[in-house]
């Protein structure tokens, strides 16, 4: 199994080259959608890595995409300029999931 990188940005991109992640950087509706594809065809792929950004501007791409396939595993990642999410977001998630403040 690997991971590959769906980013919007090079910065992003080149960082996870350097880590050993293959990836792409694309920036329209449909790049993100044939990228999609093309990451469905390699069965070896168990992990995609997407730049929160396309969960913010394609949320109807991106929650399409992990509803209806269980691999990849989707994992978002902040870009170089830092997470949209609130800083106590996984504590947030936690406490929803499991029904009791933490």
């Amino acid at each position: 199994m690997k991971m590959y990188l769906i980013s919007d940005n090079v910065d992003t991109h080149t960082g996870m080259r350097l880590a050993g992640v293959e990836g792409c950087v694309l920036h329209t509706r449909q790049e993100l959608r044939d990228a999609l594809d093309q990451v469905l065809q390699d069965a070896d792929i168990g992990i995609l890595l997407l730049t929160e950004k396309f969960s913010r501007e394609y949320p109807d791409i991106v929650n399409t995409f992990k509803l209806t396939h269980t691999m990849p595993l989707v994992v978002e990642i902040p870009d170089r300029h830092g997470t949209g999410r609130k800083p106590d977001f996984i504590t947030a998630y936690a406490g929803e999931a499991i029904g009791l403040k933490l």
